[in-house]
Formats: C-alpha cells, structure tokens, sequence
C-alpha cells in the first residue's frame, strides 16, 4: 500500500515576547508541542523552524506590547501568517488565571492559535505608525506641562505666597509669567527651586508648541482630505482631528457604527439572563484618549448644533453624564459619515 501526505502539516507558534529574550511553545496538528527559550530575533526563529519544521504551513502570534510591530512584520516577510493579539482577548480557564508565567502564556497564545479562537489587533502602516509616535509624544508633553504648572502652583501655596486676584485661573499669560519670575524670597535657594522650575516650565511650553506644529503640519499635508473633513465638525480642532487620524487610523476600515463605537468605547456594556435585562453603561475597554476627545466635542456640538441640542435637551433630567455619552456617540455616527461619504459636516436647522 502506497500512503501520501494529503494536506499540509500545520505549526502552531505562541510567543510570550520580551525584550531580552523570547519563551517560545511551538505546536503542530498532530502534537501538543515544544517550548524553549530564545534571544529576540527574528532570523533565529526562521532558522529553527526551517530546521525542525521544514515544509510545514506556519502560524504564529504574541502579545502586543512595548516591542511593536517590528516581528509581526518580519514573521509576515517570510511567508507565515501572523497575529498581534490584545492580551485580554487570550481565554484562560478557571485555574489558569491564578496562574501565569512565561511558558504559560506561550502555551495559551499556541493552543488558541492552534484552535482559531484568536483575532488580531489592527495593525498599521509603517507611514501612520511613526506618526502616531508623534503624537503620543506631544501627550507626553501635555501630562509634563500639567505637572510642572501643579509644582510651581504648590511652591506658591507651600510658602504662602498668595497670587494676585487677576492671575488666580488656569491661564498663564505673560503677565502671569513675569510676575512669578519677580517673585522675591527670604532665602536665595527657594529662588532658586522657583527658576529651576520656571525654566523647565518655558522648555515644555516651547517644546510642546513645536511639537503640536509639527503634527497639524504633517496631516494637513499627507491627509489633507480627512483632516479638512474632521475640522468641519463642531468641536473637532487640529489637535483632535491629528488625534484621530493618528490613533484611529484610516475611519473607512470600519464596517459600520457598532464597530467603531465598540473600538473607541463608547458602547454599552449589557448582561442579560432570562427575562432580565441590564445596561452597565459604557465598556471598560476602551480607547480612553479618543473617547474622551469625542466627549468634549460632544459639549462644543451642541452648542453649536441645533440638531445636536435637541438630541441633548430631550434626554434632560437624566444624570447630565450619561446624556453628554448619548451625543458622544451620536456625534462618533456623524464623524464615520462625514469620512466615509466624504461630505464636509453640515450644521443641523430644526424645522
């Protein structure tokens, strides 16, 4: 009797990836697998894969993480199939979540794998990827030049400096500015933490000036049409607009509005059993940045949105959070519209 190979052998390959080495569980279709430690690269996975796995059709996935997309990419080059997964999106059993190690999860990756239970994350261009570098960068700034505000305004209190009534809010003019750098102290070393700070505090201003400019810059130049597109919706300025053109990426890859609500966050969390039906409110998961940008945009369209402001007024005398999250997403509808219709957003006319 004369036995041939009817289908491809599979191997299944779940990597807990770090950045000083790789826990790798290798597993085909006929056998539960092998695991063994690694250094992160690339190239010593092809190798070992053509040398132990030569011929077998591969699939491979890890977390995402610190490290990237860069593998994603190589492991793709090669030919294999490729997933970057949500660690939340991996299924444990009962005893497994009170349990985890690196083997562990690279058996987790490799068994889910293995019976198609996994869905990889978005994975975007090299292109949009560096920009959105940029703009997490500027988010950096912003948490920096609120922290060095508090510290100046803390020393203040601290030494119970009191600050003339006409500087007391949250705008720091030049005046402002000017009068701090006056500030006159008993000792010269508090003078000193007071010019540190204040120097520190013009190189984050500075920095995060440069930085914003560079960003618009870039989108009004590389995505003009979708940037003009999101400008023209009340409360969407440059910076959100930069936002969502980095972090959301290209808005027509949605297939509709429960998808993208689903991705951003400002879907519902529901549990039903039986004859009972509850709403929790909004997902815990979520993409919180983008979310919140649409919910102050939300307070800026229904100003300036009759439509918007009825939306808002019919639903009055429910608790003012969760109205405002009704116009988050009825505006996060518009905005796919406006995108992928690519009509400018039109100011609503009650009748």
């Amino acid at each position: 009797m004369i036995t041939q190979i009817t289908a491809v052998p599979k191997l299944y390959i779940g990597i807990d990836i770090h950045k000083r080495s790789w826990k790798v569980h290798c597993a085909t279709d006929l056998f539960s697998g092998k695991y063994f430690s690694m250094n992160p690269n690339p190239e010593q996975l092809k190798d070992y894969v053509a040398k132990h796995f030569s011929g077998y059709e591969v699939s491979i996935a890890y977390e995402a993480g610190c490290c990237g997309y860069s593998a994603h990419r190589c492991f793709e080059s090669y030919g294999w199939f490729s997933l970057v997964v949500n660690p939340a999106d991996i299924h444990r059993k009962g005893k497994e979540k009170h349990t985890k190690t690196d083997k562990i999860d690279a058996q987790l990756i490799s068994r889910e794998l293995k019976d198609g239970r996994l869905d990889g994350i978005h994975i975007p261009d090299v292109d949009r990827e560096e920009l959105r570098s940029l703009f997490r960068r500027r988010n950096d700034l912003v948490k920096d030049f609120r922290r060095i505000k508090s510290y100046i305004k803390m020393q203040l209190l601290y030494f119970g400096i009191k600050e003339p009534e006409e500087f007391d809010n949250d705008h720091w003019s030049h005046k402002y500015r000017k009068w701090l750098d006056d500030i006159v102290f008993k000792n010269p070393t508090a003078k000193a933490t007071l010019e540190s700070r204040m120097r520190f505090f013009r190189f984050v201003d500075q920095e995060l000036r440069d930085v914003s400019t560079q960003l618009r810059r870039y989108c009004k130049t590389y995505h003009k049409e979708d940037y003009m597109l999101l400008r023209s919706i009340p409360g969407i300025g440059g910076i959100v607009a930069c936002g969502i053109l980095c972090e959301l990426g290209d808005l027509r890859r949605f297939n509709s509005v429960k998808h993208l609500a689903g991705y951003v966050g400002l879907a519902p969390g529901v549990h039903q059993s039986g004859s009972n039906y509850k709403t929790l409110g909004i997902t815990p998961r979520a993409h919180r940045l983008i979310r919140s940008y649409f919910v102050e945009a939300s307070w800026q369209a229904i100003r300036a949105d009759p439509v918007m402001q009825a939306y808002y007024r019919k639903h009055q005398g429910r608790n003012v959070k969760s109205v405002i999250i009704k116009v988050a997403r009825k505006l996060l509808s518009r905005t796919l519209a406006v995108i992928k219709t690519r009509t400018p957003y039109c100011i609503g006319v009650l009748e």
